[in-house]
C-alpha cells in the first residue's frame, strides 16, 4: 500500500491523530490539515507518544470556513479521512455556529477531492446523525435510521451532523462524478487518552473521576474505543464494498450512568473513590429544566439509552470491536496516568 497518500482532516482531534497513528502503522504516507501550523509539534508528540513515527507526516493549513488551503491538501491523495468537524465543550446558543462549519467544510472537502481525483472520501459523521428526534424504535438502532433535525429535543451539534452528512451525501450523488463515499458514525468515544485535550466522553469520565457530579442523571452513553474507529475508518476506506454505505460504531449496548459509576467503583477501587453513587430523581431535571440550559438538555434524554448495533460493519467489513466495558476502563486508567484525575 506503499503508493497511498491519505489526507486525514482535522489531525489535532482525538479521532484525527487515532487515524493517523492507524495509518502510520501500516506504512502508509499521511498528510493532515490543521487551522494552525503552530499545532504541528503537538501532534507530532501525541503520534510519538503513541510509539509511532511522526517524520512523514505532511501538515497543510486550512479551516473548514475558507476555501484556501483545500486544493494543496489534497493533491495527489488517494483517500481522504474526514474527520474535522466543529464540536463544542457546551451547545451554543447559536446552532448556525456548529451547522454552518460542519456542513460547508465537508462540502469544501468533498468538492476539493473530487477535482484532485481522489478515489475515496470516508467522512466521521455521528450517532448524533441517527439516533434523535424520533421516537424510540424500540430496537437498537441501525444505518437505516436518521436522526429528524427538526424533531424534539435536537441539539445543535446533532442538527449538525445530520444535515453535514445529508448534504455530503446529496453532493456525491449530484455532483461527485467518479468520487467514491461513506461514512463511519461513532457512539460516544472513549479509550486511552492521547494528551490533555480531551473528547467529550473522556471529559465526563473525568468529571466522574474528580466528582465533579455528587450524582448522575437517568440516562446513558453509548460507547466504542478510539482505536476501533479508527480501524472501522481504515477499513471503509480500503474496502470494495464500503463504497456508498453509512457504518454504525459501536461496542454493544449503551451504558446507563449509574452503571458506568458502578464499573468505575467496582474496578478502580481507591481511585474511584469520588465518582457518584446516586442518580438525581427525574422529576428534580424537570423541575429546574426551564431554569437551566443543561438540566433542560437532560431533561429529554431521561430514561433514553440509545443501543446501536455494529452487525453492519462487522457483516461487511470483517470489523470487530474492543469489549465495551474494557475500553471504558482504560480510557479512566489513561486519565489517571496522565495526571489529569485529583490525587
Amino acid at each position: 500500500m506503499s503508493d497511498e497518500l491519505v489526507l486525514v482532516t482535522g489531525g489535532t482531534g482525538f479521532v484525527g491523530t487515532a487515524c493517523i497513528i492507524r495509518l502510520l502503522g501500516d506504512g502508509v504516507r499521511v498528510r493532515t490539515t490543521v487551522r494552525d501550523l503552530g499545532r504541528a509539534d503537538e501532534v507530532r508528540e501525541l503520534v510519538r507518544g503513541a510509539g509511532a513515527d511522526p517524520g512523514g507526516i505532511e501538515f497543510v493549513a486550512a479551516d473548514l470556513m475558507h476555501d484556501a488551503g483545500w486544493s494543496e491538501a489534497v493533491a495527489g491523495a488517494t483517500h481522504v479521512l474526514h474527520v474535522a468537524s466543529p464540536f463544542p465543550a457546551r451547545q451554543p446558543k447559536d446552532e448556525d455556529e456548529l451547522i454552518v462549519p460542519a456542513r460547508e467544510g465537508a462540502l469544501r472537502v468533498l468538492g476539493a477531492a473530487r477535482d484532485a481525483g481522489v478515489r475515496r472520501v470516508v467522512q466521521t459523521s455521528s450517532f448524533a446523525a441517527i439516533g434523535y428526534g424520533r421516537p424510540d424504535p424500540g430496537r437498537p438502532y441501525t444505518e437505516a435510521d436518521w436522526t429528524d433535525p427538526d424533531g424534539p429535543g435536537v441539539t445543535p451539534y446533532a442538527k449538525s451532523k445530520t444535515l453535514a452528512e445529508r448534504a455530503a451525501w446529496d453532493f456525491v450523488d449530484r455532483e461527485g462524478g467518479g468520487l467514491e463515499f461513506a461514512t463511519v458514525n461513532p457512539v460516544g468515544i472513549f479509550g486511552p487518552a492521547l494528551g490533555t485535550d480531551l473528547s467529550s466522553s473522556l471529559e465526563l469520565l473525568r468529571q466522574l473521576l474528580d466528582g465533579s457530579f455528587p450524582v448522575v442523571p437517568n440516562g446513558s452513553v453509548g460507547a466504542v474505543d478510539v482505536r476501533d474507529v479508527a480501524d472501522l475508518h481504515v477499513l471503509a476506506m480500503r474496502h470494495p464494498d464500503a463504497a456508498g454505505e453509512r457504518f454504525l460504531a459501536a461496542s454493544g449496548d449503551a451504558i446507563t450512568y449509574i452503571e458506568l459509576a458502578r464499573l468505575l467503583r467496582a474496578r478502580l477501587g481507591e481511585r474511584a473513590r469520588r465518582v457518584p453513587t446516586r442518580v438525581i430523581p427525574d422529576w428534580v431535571v424537570r423541575v429546574g429544566a426551564p431554569f437551566n440550559r443543561e438540566l433542560r438538555l437532560m431533561s429529554q434524554e431521561l430514561g433514553r439509552r440509545g443501543d446501536a448495533s455494529h452487525e453492519k460493519a462487522t457483516r461487511v467489513l470483517g470489523w470487530t470491536p474492543r469489549d465495551r466495558d474494557e475500553s471504558v476502563l482504560a480510557s479512566a486508567r489513561s486519565l489517571i496516568d496522565h495526571g489529569l484525575v485529583r490525587d
